[in-house]
Formats: structure tokens, sequence, C-alpha cells
């Protein structure tokens, strides 16, 4: 099979297209044919081992490979058919149209992934093509788990930071959908996609501190590394919640105390489930999340990908096409 592979650590151009072995099927094991796959900003962080989070470089380095990558093929987030099931399988046939996560295994920039029954897959939305629903997983799951654990209310003012990135826009949406007025927070020209997504105001922080706002917010949703957490406390509202997506150690050690104080800070990362990927279809099926997709890019096009991303070029998400059918539904 055709994959996007890395041997070396580095910039976009590591990635080369080669022929590999496909992978088995064990029998507990689903064989997926990959029809599309997102590039996303943790893809480009293993790729190159730059990360804006510092603090979990050393296991993470020691997990994926001191001086070259331990598996060669990247890819986190995927939509894709099942292509041949084990003999212990339940739940799942050849010609299923699925979509999820690979977890640490990653793989998805390759043509066929093997992954347990068990991993993160659910069925694929049935309103979006295969790279729409690829796009969903990383973003619908990680806003999903913090405007949740934020416990947004009809009525609540909410602002996110980072509104035009992959997770702020599922969280302006999922947001929107709660019944909250949301502002969102990005560079200008992501102002568009931002309101398209559900923001009923915008924030150009090139050109406004978005700390020296008058509004106060019940909840903020903050994806942005370097933001001054301290400063974006005293946005909240009396009891506000302020959920950071991209924690440092600081704030990690800082949430336990906030119990005490008149605002809760909420850094529990996402737990990806099966659940929470069919939550996220009836959501997708009942029109409250729509497609984020900036543009899709083929396989031999993955450092170009990957050069979007690292840049913040891209209005959404990038994503491959891996396979022929990745703008079918």
């Amino acid at each position: 099979m055709r994959a996007v592979t890395y041997h070396q650590y580095g910039g976009p151009e590591v990635l080369s297209v080669e022929d590999v072995p496909t992978p088995t099927c064990g029998d507990d094991q689903l064989l997926i044919r990959v029809q599309a796959a997102e590039a996303c900003k943790s893809d480009c962080e293993m790729r190159s081992f730059e990360y804006a989070v510092k603090w979990f470089m050393i296991p993470l380095r020691l997990a994926l490979g001191l001086r070259r990558p331990r598996r060669p093929i990247l890819g986190l987030y995927f939509s894709g058919i099942v292509e041949q099931t084990g003999a212990d399988v339940e739940g799942f046939s050849p010609g299923d149209a699925v979509y999820g996560s690979t977890g640490m295994r990653r793989g998805a920039y390759g043509e066929y992934v093997a992954l347990p029954a068990k991993a993160v897959i659910a069925a694929k939305p049935a309103t979006m093509t295969h790279a729409e629903a690829a796009a969903v997983p990383l973003g619908g799951i990680n806003a999903q788990h913090f405007l949740e654990r934020a416990e947004v209310q009809p009525g609540d003012s909410v602002l996110v930071n980072g509104a035009g990135g992959v997770i702020g826009a599922h969280g302006v949406q999922i947001a929107r959908a709660m019944g909250a007025s949301v502002t969102g927070v990005d560079a200008a020209h992501k102002e568009d996609f931002v309101r398209s997504m559900g923001a009923s105001h915008f924030v150009d922080y090139q050109q406004r501190n978005v700390t020296e706002l008058e509004e106060r917010f019940d909840v903020i949703f903050d994806m942005v590394p370097d933001t001054d957490v301290s400063a974006m406390l005293d946005l909240l509202t009396p009891g506000g919640r302020y959920a950071n997506g991209n924690p440092r150690l600081t704030t990690l050690l800082r949430a336990p105390l906030s119990r005490f104080a008149d605002h809760k800070i909420i850094v529990a990362f996402a737990d990806e489930s099966r659940a929470a990927l069919k939550q996220l279809a009836a959501s997708i099926e009942a029109g409250e999340i729509e497609p984020i997709v900036d543009r899709i890019l083929p396989m031999d096009s993955a450092a170009e990908a990957h050069q979007l991303v690292d840049s913040e070029e891209r209005i959404g998400a990038i994503v491959l096409a891996i396979g022929e059918r990745a703008n079918e539904r």
C-alpha cells in the first residue's frame, strides 16, 4: 500500500510517499481502507517534535522514539470503510463507513490501517463526506468535552479564544447549540469563518488585546497556549468557568486550587471514546455541527498540508485524500 511516511524528525520536507506492507487484520481487529485523514497540529508536532506545551516532552520522546520515530506513518484522525473484520469482531461488517481516532498507534496516512475493534471508531455521520468527517474527531471530541465540563447553559456568554482553529471552530458551534451567545477571538482573516460557525461577536487579537475587553463571560474556552491565564480569569463573571485545552504546567497546578475561588479552572484532558463519536454524529446529523474543512489535498501534497498547519495559513482543517472516495458520503 501507499503511505505518507517520515523517518526522522524535522520540517514538512521529511514527509514522503512510499510503498509499505499492508497491515494484516488480527482476530480482534478491523482492517480499514482509509479515505481521508486530517493533517492536524498533533501530527505536525510529532513530525517536528516541537511542542507549544513543553512539560510532557520528555515522556513523549521516550514513547515516540529518542533518535527517530518508531512508527513511520503519522495520522491520528480519519474516515474510511471497513475492509475486513477479524474472527472475534462483533458490531462491524465489511463495507461499513466509519470515522474515528487511531490513538498513539497512528497510521491513518496510509491506505489501510488495522485497529482493535474496541478502538475509538463509530459509524461515519451520514450527512458528511469522508473528508469532512475526518476533520471532526479531534476538534469535536475536545470541544464537546470542555464545554460539557464547563456546564454551559442556555443564555450563557461564552468566549472562545482561538475560535478559528479546528477545536475552537467546533467549540463555537457546540456552545451555540447549547444555547450560548458566543464571542470568537482570532486573526482578522478568520472572522467570516468564525461568524459562519455561529459566533455573534468577533475580536481580532492582532488589533485588540482580549484581556482588555470590558465584557464579562460565564465561560471561557481557551485554546491559545501562551495566554495570560490570570488576565483571562478577570474576564469571568462570578462563578464563571475557565476551560484551557492547552494548559501550561502552572495552570495544571493552579486548577485544583480554583475550588476555593469564585471561578473554576478546567484542564482535564478529553477522553476519546466511541460514545463521544456517536454523540458528535448525532449532533452533525441534527444540523448542529457543520463541516470545517479548509481544503483537501492529495497524499503527495502531505508536506504542503503540514506547512499550512504549521504556519496557520488555513481557515479550518486541512485534510489529506487517502482513498478515491474521500469526497463521497
